[in-house]
Parts: structure tokens; C-alpha cells; sequence
């Protein structure tokens, strides 16, 4: 059982590494080009690859389906596995030509279980990242973890860890998340610190709990499981 709330938890964390800016994309389409340019590369790294796509090739799903393979790998250098992920790209594209005619913002209108269906049928983008979109897209407040924040809230005590990946991020999220107000500023903000945190102290391996803010309230720290 956890001892610290959900917004204890976000203020927290926001006094030790500050406001997070969250990358500045337009739309579901950019979002989701966000996910595949670069695969398990650091933020700057998928930020220069975005870049260099939009410099480059440009972000029109068209303008990626015609790119060269040359092109594309430009980009995809940024991450590991560059090659599956220039396919990946184009992948991305197809769908959004042939499924949604190039625009996918009227996805964002759809009954949120739909809209969320479609947006896990692009490479990428499992159930947390759509959740995602749509709270980045100010479509649906949902409190999204990616797998760093996660951990985070798991180590605390927020709901427990089951074999299903998707049924621990289910009860994690339901306890962490109840009767908290739906404001998507603060869902934005609470994402983004989870996963800083998780990625340079709350590591999967290692973990630097003598320098983490939530030590005092953490049920992983106490048990000594470090």
C-alpha cells in the first residue's frame, strides 16, 4: 500500500527536476512520428531525428511513403535498428493514407475506445501510447504511463505487478489515479516527471535511492530491495 498521493508524488518530483516541457508536435500524425523516428534513442537524440525529418523529408504522411531509403535512414541513425525503422516509417505512412485519407485528427472525435483502437494500429504504439495522444492531444484525460513511470509508481505501491503487462498498468493507473481531478496540464506534467524519474534515478537496474526525492515514501526502498 502506498503512503504518498498521486499530486505529493508529482509536486515532488517537480521540486527536484522542475516543469518539463513536453516536444512541441502538431497533432496525432506528429505524435505518432515522434514514437518511430528513433528507436531507443535519448531525448535529444529523437529530437534531432524528428528535426532532421522535418528538414529533410518533410512530415506529410505522402512525403514519407516517397522518401529514399537513404533519406529515411538519416533519421532512423538516431536509435538502434535503423533499418526496421525506416520501414516502420513507411509503415506509419501507409496507414494513414489508406485508412485515414492522410489526416488523422478526426480520429480525436471519435468514442474514446475507437479512437484508441486506431491509434494502436500504427507501428509503435501500443495501448500506454494512445493513451498518450490523446492526453497530449487534449482529447481524453487519462492519466498515460509509458514503462519508466510505470516502475515509478509500482516501487511506491500504486497497484501491483501481474504477469499481463497491460493488467499491472491497468491497476497501477486505477490507483494511482482515483477521484483525481482530470486536468490535462497536470496529466501532462505528471507523465513526463514519472518517466524522467524513472529513466535517471528509479532505474530498472540500479536504482539511486539514496538520491531519489520519494525515498521516505517508498515501499521498493524500505523493503531494501536495492
Amino acid at each position: 500500500m502506498t503512503r504518498i498521493s498521486l499530486p505529493l508524488v508529482v509536486e515532488q518530483l517537480e521540486a527536484h527536476y522542475g516543469k518539463q516541457k513536453p516536444p512541441k508536435l502538431d497533432g496525432p500524425w506528429e505524435m505518432i512520428l515522434w514514437e518511430n523516428v528513433a528507436y531507443l534513442a535519448n531525448d535529444e537524440r529523437r529530437q534531432a531525428a524528428f528535426q532532421t525529418l522535418k528538414k529533410r523529408i518533410g512530415t506529410e504522411p505522402t512525403q514519407v511513403l516517397s522518401a529514399s531509403d537513404k533519406a529515411l535512414l538519416e533519421v532512423t541513425r538516431h536509435g538502434i535498428m535503423a533499418d526496421q525503422f525506416t520501414e516502420k516509417l513507411r509503415k506509419c505512412a501507409k496507414i494513414a493514407l489508406e485508412e485515414f485519407d492522410g489526416d488523422l485528427r478526426p480520429v480525436l472525435k471519435l468514442p474514446i475506445p475507437k479512437a484508441r483502437k486506431a491509434l494502436q494500429g500504427f507501428p509503435g504504439i501500443g495501448e500506454p501510447g494512445a493513451e498518450k495522444i490523446l492526453a497530449f492531444s487534449r482529447t481524453y484525460p487519462v492519466l498515460a504511463l509509458e514503462s519508466n513511470g510505470l516502475r515509478v509508481l509500482l516501487r511506491l505501491g500504486f497497484g501491483e505487478e501481474k504477469k499481463s503487462y497491460s493488467t499491472t498498468y491497468r491497476l497501477v493507473q486505477k490507483a494511482a489515479w482515483e477521484g483525481l481531478d482530470k486536468d490535462y496540464t497536470w496529466l501532462i506534467q505528471a507523465h513526463l516527471l514519472l518517466r524522467r524519474h524513472g529513466q535517471e534515478l528509479c532505474r530498472r537496474s540500479e536504482p539511486m535511492c539514496d538520491k531519489c526525492p520519494l525515498a521516505a515514501n517508498c515501499v521498493y526502498c524500505e523493503r531494501g530491495e536495492p
